[in-house]
């Protein structure tokens, strides 16, 4: 047998292939799986000025403002996992990561249930951001905003799996006028006691 002398470019091509390899890695982010665990209440933290409390908070009821984003899709949600613009997900800066919760829009009473897995929105202004998607389904995408009741709910094992694989929960019943009134109501004065 004839021994093989190693090629003199040996070490350089190793450097060479290390190097790629690194690089490969760079560009990559390390997604989350979607699951329903563990679940993420997390700590207090600031955004331009403003401190939020995560909490646990099961009996959770608001009305306020909600609003879509969308041009993040395949950035990390505040949980890790992957936005999916299509997905029926929304941004809350409070609620555990994940949760469920109904949005209700306030003008038609369509309801809606969808999975909290990022944070925001970080203004005054809005309660909730949610996903394109859980905004088309709610009826609000050419809107951009519109007034919305938030109340925390445990949905079921099918609803909560077809969540997890972004597709729409099984249907609500709409909200009742006399209910919606009481909703708008709720909201008026809230916005007065905030002047």
């Amino acid at each position: 047998m004839i021994p093989i002398a190693p090629r003199s470019d040996t070490p350089g091509l190793l450097a060479a292939l290390a190097l790629c390899a690194m690089l490969a890695g760079c560009g990559t982010t390390r997604y989350r799986p979607v699951s329903d665990y563990p679940v993420k209440i997390g700590r207090p933290y600031s955004v331009r000025g403003t401190t939020y409390r995560p909490a646990d908070l099961p009996a959770y009821d608001a009305v306020g403002m909600a609003s879509w984003y969308g041009r993040e899709s395949g950035n990390q949600t505040a949980n890790g996992e992957r936005f999916r613009v299509k997905g029926i997900s929304a941004a809350h800066t409070v609620l555990p990561l994940p949760s469920y919760v109904e949005v209700t829009a306030l003008d038609t009473g369509r309801t809606i249930l969808l999975r909290i897995n990022d944070r925001g929105p970080f203004t005054p202004s809005r309660l909730i951001d949610l996903s394109r998607g859980a905004a088309r389904l709610l009826g609000i995408e050419r809107l951009g905003r519109a007034a919305v009741r938030v109340r925390r709910v445990e949905p079921d094992a099918k609803d909560r799996a077809r969540l997890r694989a972004g597709k729409p929960a099984s249907a609500r019943p709409d909200t009742s006028p006399d209910e919606l009134a009481a909703l708008r109501a709720r909201l008026t004065d809230q916005s007065f006691q905030a002047q």
